[in-house]
């Protein structure tokens, strides 16, 4: 395949969108006919680039999409983005003139927020639309289960507002058999009952996360929301068996320099690794851990140079790091390693012949999960979709 780099930085995120288009029908082939499927593009689509890929989702059968801030939404919306979008949290009360200009829905869990928003609706001469979130166990936004019926009527009589959604979020739906979830599950619909028993607009119900979607689709309900999966990564092992996904993100350079060191010769700050003999070749690679590159993978990560795996060597800087290459054969009977040259592609995540480096790779090493090392690689690197 033939990638045209970015001209001002030997740097870059691909994004396939075949990939994003492939998981996104894959999760819609889960669901009933009738069920919709909201979409998470927060964070940049978990920093895939979030108006391509909320185009190529909304071709494959994504309803509405989900952000996480108001200028999330108005990023889509300014991108040509047409569906629904949920804003998951409530905003800054200065900021409902632009939800309303933008028909942009929040979660609402707060009167003084319902209200205000409201009486802004009305004097745009708008319906502001909302999702009632609650809180069913998790600890994080919404309303106590019981709470829930009273916190609908103190807020229901403003004829600026209309419920167009009522929903939660899963804490453990990833763990099969697991207590807690049952209990929340529970909670949520015992609260979903209470509300249409009061005569209460519900709207689209949705509980089902990632996780849920697909090992829950006793959940479904009236729509289901997906975030990690669309991006091909799986949201825990449990999930595996159940799913095919197809990882979108790569991360590549190029090489910047190629060093020859003489033995006993440091690398990057602190000096945290010396070359040991003659024949090993230290290159440096434009990414660091203002890119999003943690610097805690310092001579634990690998990378791709030539289809073969290299060590990562030295301390990673704010804006490069090195990797080693030993140009002599391990064993006498191998064909010694092809030299690395400027210019080169090194990849950090993604495939490279025969060999893949994966985000669940460098979350290990990392101690932390796929979510976070996706969403970490910055807007300093460049976009490019294929």
């Amino acid at each position: 395949m033939s990638v045209e780099y970015p001209k001002n930085r030997w740097a870059w995120v691909e994004v396939d969108l075949d990939a994003i288009r492939r998981n996104t029908r894959a999760f819609k082939a889960l669901l009933e006919p009738g069920v919709k499927m909201m979409c998470a593009v927060k964070a940049d689509a978990y920093g895939h680039g979030a108006v391509e890929c909320a185009k190529t989702m909304a071709k494959a059968g994504a309803d509405q999409f989900a952000v996480a801030t108001v200028d999330e939404g108005v990023e889509l919306r300014r991108g040509g983005v047409t569906e629904p979008i949920l804003m998951l949290n409530e905003s800054p009360l200065e900021s409902l003139d632009t939800l309303l200009e933008y028909d942009i829905m929040p979660a609402v869990y707060d009167s003084e927020f319902a209200l205000a928003y409201g009486e802004r609706a009305v004097a745009l001469g708008k319906v502001g639309k909302y999702h009632l979130a609650v809180d069913t166990g998790m600890t994080r936004i919404g309303v106590l289960p019981a709470d829930a019926v009273e916190f609908r009527h103190m807020i229901d009589f403003h004829r600026g507002l209309e419920c167009a959604g009522t929903f939660t979020h899963f804490a453990t739906a990833d763990v099969i058999g697991d207590w807690d979830f049952k209990q929340q599950a529970r909670r949520f619909m015992d609260t979903v009952e209470a509300l249409r028993q009061a005569n209460l607009e519900v709207g689209l119900v949705h509980c089902d996360n990632t996780p849920g979607t697909i090992l829950h689709p006793e959940f479904h309900n009236d729509m289901c929301r997906v975030g990690i999966g669309l991006y091909g990564l799986q949201p825990a092992e449990s999930t595996a068996p159940r799913i095919r996904l197809t990882p979108a993100m790569s991360v590549r350079a190029r090489v910047l320099r190629v060093a020859n060191p003489a033995v006993g010769e440091g690398v990057g700050y602190g000096l945290t690794y010396r070359v040991p003999k003659s024949s090993i070749q230290v290159a440096t690679v434009p990414i660091g851990y203002a890119d999003g590159l943690a610097r805690s993978l310092s001579n634990n990560m690998d990378v791709l140079v030539n289809g073969t795996r290299a060590r990562q060597v030295g301390r990673i800087c704010m804006d490069q790091f090195m990797f080693a290459v030993d140009t002599s054969a391990a064993r006498a009977y191998e064909q010694p390693r092809k030299p690395v040259e400027k210019g080169d592609v090194v990849t950090l995540i993604g495939r490279d012949g025969d060999e893949e480096i994966t985000a669940d790779e460098m979350a290990e090493r990392r101690g932390t999960i796929n979510y976070e090392v996706v969403c970490n690689f910055s807007e300093r690197l460049d976009r490019i979709f294929v």
